[in-house]
């Protein structure tokens, strides 16, 4: 991932300096996971196609991935102001201009995804791909689902996955299908989509686990935000225990959709159990 981390960096090189550059580098270096481009480069190997191949559309997801948490961030969504440790960007800056650079690394990203090598129509095939998973109809729609829960007095625990399944699960599932279109091997998607739907389940609900069972430091964020303002989650629903029987299923979907491929899956599997162990 050091060779990635170093493509990312210069990824904004070719953009003006600004205030609103240095809002996009400030957020897009200031660590994490990376758990996106992992995913795509972990496919890739299974179709033993070098992860290099992919790093134009890898940087693209990331950026579009930091753009939705600094607008998550904001006062008029979740009004955090802690990030991966450092503080919110708009924190760091100002409201103002944490919306323009949110603004800027999504566009940014279709400009660095077009950089893929592969033939015209496939590029097509990735950048509606960006656009479907991250847009109205993918992870915006689980935001303003999101939002319209809170509103409301109580969530079911249908409602609360469908949300999981667009917010968190439409992100997590696009770099696989990107993989997909990288390695020319489209006859694979429909089951990459059904391992992504379940890893973004259990992703999530983990994420609610560790809300209210780790800390501040470890998380990089803000801890028991959700109960402090009064939002329902896995954890209220089915208790801790509960959501980590769940959180286990889901990944158990996930990995019997893979051993259903033909593919060496080393890496996917080795991911997919650091993602089930995780601590923040």
């Amino acid at each position: 991932m050091n060779n990635f981390e170093e493509y990312l960096l210069h990824t904004l090189d070719g953009v003006q300096d600004s205030k609103v550059k240095e809002a996009m580098k400030y957020s897009l270096m200031a660590g994490g996971k990376r758990i996106r481009p992992r995913l795509l480069f972990a496919v890739l190997s299974a179709y033993g196609v070098r992860e290099e191949a992919g790093y134009p559309v890898a940087a693209a997801i990331e950026m579009i991935h930091t753009y939705s948490l600094i607008h998550d961030d904001l006062p008029a969504m979740d009004n955090d102001t802690l990030r991966r440790g450092k503080p919110t960007c708009h924190v760091q800056f100002d409201e103002a201009t944490a919306i323009l650079a949110g603004d800027a690394l999504l566009t940014q990203a279709f400009i660095i995804a077009s950089e893929v090598d592969t033939t015209s129509a496939l590029k097509a095939d990735i950048l509606r791909a960006l656009a479907q998973y991250s847009g109205a109809d993918g992870m915006i729609l689980g935001q303003i689902k999101d939002i319209e829960g809170e509103a409301k007095a109580s969530v079911t625990l249908e409602e609360l996955l469908d949300i999981f399944e667009y917010k968190t699960g439409k992100l997590l599932t696009l770099p696989m299908v990107c993989a997909c279109f990288i390695a020319e091997r489209k006859g694979d998607i429909s089951v990459w989509k059904k391992i992504g739907r379940a890893i973004g389940l259990s992703f999530q609900i983990q994420d609610d686990i560790l809300d209210v069972t780790s800390t501040k430091e470890e998380l990089g964020k803000n801890i028991h935000s959700d109960l402090s303002n009064d939002k329902t989650t896995y954890v209220s629903l089915r208790g801790v225990e509960g959501a980590q029987v769940d959180a286990q299923k889901y990944y158990d979907e996930a990995m019997a959709e893979l051993k259903s491929l033909t593919v060496h899956d080393e890496k996917v599997t080795e991911l997919l159990q650091l993602l089930i162990n995780r601590k923040h």
